[in-house]
């Protein structure tokens, strides 16, 4: 039988900011996409660009390429009327 340990305050902390981060930027795009709609263009663009900074068996770009793909395909969902 194997005991969990629960999150350190520091992960909670961490999971915390990395909420409000992402809610704040995904907020600011979509006000900014509003108003400029070829900005979603423009970071889809960028997402080949985009790596793991992991520096061991854990990296994996493409990864974090995916996901990037999925959110701009969200933002790109919501803009639609």
């Amino acid at each position: 039988m194997t005991e969990t340990q629960p999150p350190s305050d520091a992960t909670i902390q961490a999971r915390r900011r990395e909420i409000v981060a992402e809610h704040l930027l995904f907020t600011t795009i979509r006000f900014v996409a509003a108003r400029h709609p070829d900005l979603l263009d423009a970071l889809e663009a960028s997402v080949d660009h985009l790596g793991d900074p992991a520096g061991d068996a854990t990296r994996d770009d493409e990864a974090v390429r995916a996901i990037a793909r999925r959110f701009v395909a969200s933002l790109r969902a919501e803009a639609r009327p």
